[in-house]
C-alpha cells in the first residue's frame, strides 16, 4: 500500500507477498509459497514454475475430491505420477552448455550479462564438485571472482603465539595430523593423549574445535614456545548443524576417520592416530 511498485519475476517473492483474508485462500497461498520456498533453498531458480505446478495439483486433487476419489487414492496417485514424471525427465536430459549456464545466471542477475558470465566461468572452473559462494562487496566495488583450492573458512588461530611465519602474521603446516571435534576443549587431559602421540611422530597437529580456552588453551600454547610441539587451534566454522556439517566436509577432504562428537561412543582421551 505504501511506496513505489517493486517489479519482480522471481515467484517466490511474488507469492510471499500474497496475503488472502480468506482462510481457505490463504491456506491455498501458504502451501504454494512453502513450495516454492523450497523449489529456492534445493534449486535456486525455477520458482514461478514451482508455483504453477503446485497450484495446479491443489485444483486437481480438488476436483478429484469432489468427485469422490479419497484422499489417500489421491495422494498414491501424486506419488505415483511424480516418478513418471521424474524417469521421463531424466531419460530427456542432456549436458548444460557453457553458454546456457551464462543465460540462465544472466536471468537470474536481472539481465546483467557481465554477471551472468563471470558465474558462467565460475562454474566451469570449479567443475561439477566444487562450491560457489556469493558475498557482498564493501563499498563500490565492481565484481570481483576469487578462486580458492581445497577449503576456506572464516577462523583464525586463537593465539598470535601459534604463528609460524613472524612476518606475515600466518600459521603455516605441511602435513600436519587435523584434531577435529564439535566439543569444547578446556581441560588438557582431555587431549593429552592425542598431544603425546602427536608428539612422538614429529608432525604438526591442527585442532578444529567448538572452542579451545584455559588450560588447555594455555598448555597448547607453552608447548608451542618451548618448541616440543608445533600446534595451532581454531574455532570450528559455522554454528549449530551448520558446523557440524561443516566438519563433516573437512574430514572428507582431510581424510579424518571421525569427528569427535556427542554421538560417537570415542572419547577424546581415547583418540588414537
Amino acid at each position: 500500500p505504501f511506496g513505489s511498485p517493486e517489479i519482480t519475476k522471481d515467484g517466490y517473492k511474488v507469492m510471499k507477498s500474497i496475503k488472502p483474508e480468506e482462510p481457505l485462500a490463504a491456506a491455498i497461498a501458504s502451501i504454494i509459497t512453502q513450495s516454492a520456498s523450497q523449489c529456492n533453498d534445493k534449486v535456486g531458480d525455477g520458482t514461478t514454475t514451482c508455483s504453477i505446478l503446485t497450484a495446479k495439483v491443489i485444483e486437481e486433487v480438488s476436483r478429484a475430491k469432489a468427485a469422490g476419489s479419497d484422499i489417500v487414492s489421491i495422494r498414491n496417485g501424486i506419488l505415483k505420477a511424480k516418478d513418471a514424471v521424474l524417469s521421463a525427465l531424466m531419460s530427456m536430459r542432456r549436458e548444460v552448455e557453457e553458454d546456457e549456464i551464462a543465460q540462465v545466471a544472466t536471468i537470474s542477475a536481472n539481465g546483467d550479462k557481465n554477471i551472468g558470465s563471470k558465474i558462467a566461468q565460475c562454474v566451469k572452473e570449479v567443475g561439477r564438485d566444487g562450491v560457489i559462494t556469493v558475498e557482498e562487496s564493501k563499498g563500490f566495488k565492481d565484481l570481483e571472482v576469487e578462486k580458492t583450492d581445497g577449503m576456506q573458512f572464516d577462523r583464525g588461530y586463537l593465539s598470535p603465539y601459534f604463528v609460524t611465519n613472524a612476518e606475515k602474521m600466518l600459521v603455516e603446516f605441511e602435513n600436519p595430523y587435523i584434531f577435529l571435534t564439535e566439543k569444547k576443549i578446556n581441560l588438557v587431559q582431555n587431549i593429552l593423549p592425542v598431544l603425546e602421540n602427536v608428539a612422538r611422530s614429529g608432525r604438526p597437529l591442527l585442532i578444529i574445535a567448538e572452542d579451545v580456552e584455559g588450560e588447555a588453551l594455555s598448555t597448547l600454547v607453552l608447548n608451542k614456545l618451548r618448541g616440543g610441539l608445533q600446534v595451532a587451534a581454531v574455532k570450528a566454522p559455522g554454528f549449530g548443524d551448520r558446523r557440524k556439517d561443516m566438519l563433516g566436509d573437512i574430514a572428507v577432504i582431510a581424510g579424518a576417520k571421525y569427528v569427535v562428537n556427542d554421538e560417537l561412543a570415542v572419547k577424546m582421551e581415547d583418540i588414537a592416530l
